[in-house]
């Protein structure tokens, strides 16, 4: 029961490491296998996880943002707020995150003011602003920070490559809040949880020496010692809280990548579909194995990391399995309605293929 669970809460992981697993029949393992692993991105994400776990443990993030809710006055204005906190959250905190620390605030807010019959909607619209809102920064995404590490490429060509799309996926999400009626709130709940002052200002600190070594301005090793040293000695839960299957499935996928790239036969093959079109194949990709794992496949057969770096921040969107945080948004919708499943999936998917159907014809013609 307790593998079934695991499984099933971790499935991406699991198909990552038996996909590893059967490359290395075909690839015995050897000493070129050290090279398949991007130390950078797996420390680097290790640490932004690790502190950004820490600051959930003192409600940071959810203190700020339900003050911020307080000031809405409209339902219109409460969406588009959740959705931007979202949006923001997730360039600071990663998507995943993002949706573990607001989609409760959603929920706590609808369910305050009576209008419980948009949760489906408005946990739609914070998934996607979730995926889409990640994408400008390196920090923003897994895939992003794979990437940005994999092809060394410059913090300003990156962001350069982003702001199109980013801007396009605001917009539309602005368009998909004016589908909600302007309904008069009352929110009339007083919040008791204080801040730690400094927890505050140390986790922030730690959040800050993160960037510096995303952003190469601070070697990854010294950033692993200080940040596990002083997680150990102030918040050890933050650290055991840390999405090691995440962390995982990179790992397993470095090994499934590195020996794909080594058979000739599948080199050529995918060289030569990329090479036809790699935005269109790896946001299609994206919705058969998930935006991580294309991210680390394709990047072994191609140069092209602005398409690849379009085609899987898009191709979050579409299908259930695009992203693995869509995943969390839906099991978390499951657990509070167990009978609306479907009604769920079938809006979900409806919604996310046109935000898909916009990007990418946007990004074909206009980026």
């Amino acid at each position: 029961m307790l593998v079934l669970r695991f499984i099933k809460k971790n499935i991406v992981f699991c198909i990552a490491a038996l996909a590893a697993a059967v490359t290395c029949v075909l690839v015995p393992p050897d000493a070129a296998y050290f090279d398949y692993f991007d130390w950078k991105t797996l420390v680097c994400l290790f640490i932004t996880l690790a502190v950004v776990c820490a600051l959930r443990n003192i409600k940071f993030f959810t203190i700020v943002a339900r003050r911020l809710v307080r000031l809405v006055g409209n339902l219109r204005g409460l969406f588009l707020l959740l959705v931007v906190i979202t949006f923001l959250g997730s360039m600071l905190i990663a998507n995943d995150m993002a949706l573990i620390t607001f989609l409760p605030l959603g929920y706590f807010a609808l369910t305050t003011v009576g209008q419980e019959k948009y949760m489906a909607y408005l946990f739609i619209l914070q998934n996607i602003s979730a995926n889409l809102g990640g994408m400008l920064t390196p920090f923003g995404n897994p895939q992003n920070l794979y990437l940005y590490s994999f092809y060394n490429i410059p913090t300003g060509e990156f962001c350069a490559i982003m702001l199109p799309p980013f801007l396009l996926a605001v917009a539309l999400l602005c368009v998909a809040c004016l589908f909600v009626k302007p309904v008069r709130l009352t929110i009339e709940e007083r919040f008791g949880e204080r801040l730690s002052v400094k927890r505050t200002v140390l986790y922030l600190l730690l959040f800050a020496l993160t960037l510096l070594v995303v952003f190469r301005v601070l070697p990854f090793l010294l950033g692993l010692v200080m940040v596990t040293a002083v997680l150990l000695l102030v918040d050890r839960d933050a650290l055991l809280m840390v999405d090691y299957p995440l962390l995982g499935t990179f790992f397993f996928f470095f090994i499934f990548a590195g020996n794909l790239a080594r058979i000739e036969a599948v080199n050529d093959f995918v060289s030569w579909l990329l090479a036809k079109d790699t935005l269109l194949v790896s946001a299609l990709s994206c919705q058969c194995i998930s935006n991580v794992p294309t991210a680390v496949l394709l990047s072994r057969f191609t140069g092209d990391y602005r398409s690849l770096l379009l085609g899987v921040n898009i191709g979050g969107t579409g299908t259930l399995i695009a992203s693995l945080a869509s995943l969390i948004t839906f099991s978390e919708f499951r657990l509070l309605y167990p009978g609306q499943g479907k009604r769920y999936f079938w809006l979900f998917t409806l919604v996310n293929v046109l935000f898909l159907a916009v990007m990418l014809v946007a990004a074909k013609l206009l980026f």
